[in-house]
């Protein structure tokens, strides 16, 4: 377990982070869903229409080769555990967002969504209330 604990502690401390496509962030979904599983332990965690069996497990490989999971070999599979925690790709995907659209400023980011009318004077005043109850 300590070699598990050290490579977690590696690559959460890594400065970037690849950006997942579309397709790996909803099989990074299913694993972090299911915790430590199979394929087909993950197959079963994703929405219809399910990708062949084939195709999620190409997928799999490339989140391990890109340090997202890490595979043990088990008998004649391979069993997949999370090595990035879900809230850590959350965390670094949007400072990278925000800093790549919006020059590292959320205020320009709230800005946005609120010419875009995709957030409301009622969400916004609820911002504002987790903000107030978060300052130290």
């Amino acid at each position: 377990m300590e070699l598990y604990e050290t490579i977690v502690a590696l690559r959460n401390n890594r400065n970037t982070m690849e950006k997942l496509s579309q397709q790996e962030e909803e099989a990074m979904q299913a694993v972090w869903q299911t915790g430590t599983g199979f394929i087909k332990d993950f197959l079963d965690a994703l929405a219809e229409p399910k990708p062949p069996y084939t195709t999620l497990a190409s997928t799999i490989k490339n989140l391990e080769r890109k340090g997202f999971v890490e595979g043990e070999k088990m008998g004649n599979s391979f069993r997949y555990i999370p090595i990035i925690a879900e809230e850590e790709y959350k965390k670094r995907f949007m400072s990278g967002f925000v800093n790549d659209y919006f020059k590292n400023s959320y205020k320009d980011l709230v800005t946005f969504f609120a010419n875009e009318k995709k957030i409301s004077a009622v969400e916004l005043k609820e911002i504002i209330k987790l903000i107030e109850n978060h300052k130290s």
